[in-house]
């Protein structure tokens, strides 16, 4: 299927599901208590895995989610596996994804500022594409630009007014602005 096809609601909640089956029986093998919440947003489907607990949960997130991300990419492949299909399916725990956008677009928004306040560009730390794609989006939402810089895993993003306010010759003409990320994490 290709990517720009629309699956229908049936095919989204079938990824979920599977996905859904998967990430139990890890959590059993696991010894994790947690329910499982399944959805379809954005044309995604979308798993939640919330628990009462805060301690246990605390390592399905892992550092920067860096658990949350693993889990997501075997859920992905898991799905692959039964319908021999990419799936763009959003893995979550106890809403990490959720307070990470908002800390992004509060970070973006602090650039912003800044960028405003003082004309000059703003350098932001190294991020991956997910969180240089709400950086990116936040940006353009409040009028100025981005770009971003560098390689992999050390590419960060820039903050700068639009030409039009500030001559451009300052950032590289060699750099691109990241249009192609998935958006593997997509609201």
């Amino acid at each position: 299927m290709a990517q720009d096809e629309t699956r229908s609601i049936d095919q989204l909640n079938e990824e979920a599901d599977i996905a859904a089956d998967y990430l139990e029986g890890l959590l059993d093998i696991a010894d994790y208590e947690g329910d499982i919440e399944m959805g379809v947003r954005n044309n995604r489907p979308m798993i939640q895995i919330v628990a009462d607990d805060d301690s246990d949960i605390k390592h399905l997130i892992g550092r920067d989610g860096e658990v949350v991300d693993a889990l997501q990419q075997l859920s992905r492949l898991a799905v692959q596996q039964k319908t021999g299909e990419r799936s763009h399916l959003i893995v979550d725990v106890d809403g990490f994804l959720k307070r990470k956008r908002q800390y992004l677009r509060d970070l973006a928004l602090d650039a912003v500022d800044e960028v405003r306040e003082t004309g000059d560009p703003v350098d932001l730390k190294p991020m991956n594409s997910f969180e240089r794609k709400v950086v990116h989006d936040t940006v353009r939402e409040e009028g100025l630009r981005s770009r971003s810089h560098g390689e992999e895993p050390h590419r960060y993003v820039s903050v700068y007014m639009p030409a039009s306010a500030v001559e451009d010759e300052d950032l590289d003409d060699d750099v691109d602005v990241d249009v192609d990320v998935d958006e593997e994490y997509a609201e």
